[in-house]
């Protein structure tokens, strides 16, 4: 399968990357960006999944990087989720190519939207480290292979459900459930985007125009969410997940 690109779109393709990167970084939903964008300029379907977790894989990357390096996230403490993410991610990513994913919009968009509710209603949620509710290892196989699984399979809002698991079933507060929740996104980026590679669902240069918009994104939004906590990350975090739920149930509508 193959698709050419007007020149002219390389910018624009950097650019809402870049938005993506950030987006992203901070609480989940760029896919909500590039995704549109790919379809906006004539990208078959396929190939648009597999370009948009090829230049996803990057923004996931650079933010998880970020955060193991600033010590909100320990690597040998992510190691079990890590595995069974990529179990999952694997069989969603193979399953994705055999069957419809359309089934989907039809719950997602309201789960999104309870998750947005208990944000709201719930205004200290995630702004301190609270007592886990489960041990790390059920959490793992549980979230790992069943978000993973997702991801792989449809994805749109896959970091939000990722990070209220942490919060929730972990305790844990929303800037460290956004750097463990970057750490699961790039495991699932890249297994997701090997499969599509190998079946020649992606479209290299304009991938790594949107790679560099994705890493040059998501540092900036990474950073700030280092520097800046929880009180910075949550009304993003319930602004993504707002305008994620809206634009899945206009899908359905339209």
């Amino acid at each position: 399968m193959t698709f050419e690109v007007a020149l002219w779109m390389y910018p624009v393709l950097f650019a809402g990357a870049f938005v993506a990167g950030w987006i992203d970084a901070i609480a989940g939903g760029g896919g909500m960006v590039t995704v549109p964008l790919l379809l906006a300029i004539g990208v078959p379907p396929p190939m648009v999944l597999g370009t948009n977790k090829f230049q996803a894989s990057f923004g996931s990357f650079t933010a998880a990087r970020h955060f193991v390096r600033s010590g909100v996230v320990s690597l040998p403490d992510a190691l079990p989720g890590i595995l069974w993410t990529f179990v999952g991610s694997a069989a969603g990513t193979i399953a994705v190519q055999q069957v419809d994913p359309a089934a989907l919009n039809v719950i997602i968009p309201f789960l999104l939207l309870a998750i947005a509710v208990l944000m709201l209603v719930s205004p200290d949620l995630g702004s301190a480290v609270q007592r886990a509710r489960m041990s790390r290892m059920t959490f793992s196989v549980l979230f790992g292979l069943v978000l993973g699984a997702y991801d792989g399979f449809f994805g749109p809002g896959v970091g939000s459900f990722w990070a209220i698991a942490f919060v929730l079933a972990l305790g844990f507060d929303l800037r460290k459930a956004t750097g463990y929740t970057k750490v699961m996104n790039f495991t699932s980026n890249i297994i997701s985007f090997i499969v599509f590679a190998v079946g020649g669902y992606v479209l290299w240069l304009p991938g790594i125009v949107m790679a560099a918009g994705q890493i040059t994104g998501a540092r900036l939004g990474s950073g700030m969410v280092v520097k800046r906590g929880t009180k910075f990350i949550r009304p993003v975090f319930i602004t993504i997940v707002i305008l994620t739920t809206l634009k899945l149930l206009s899908s359905r509508l339209l």
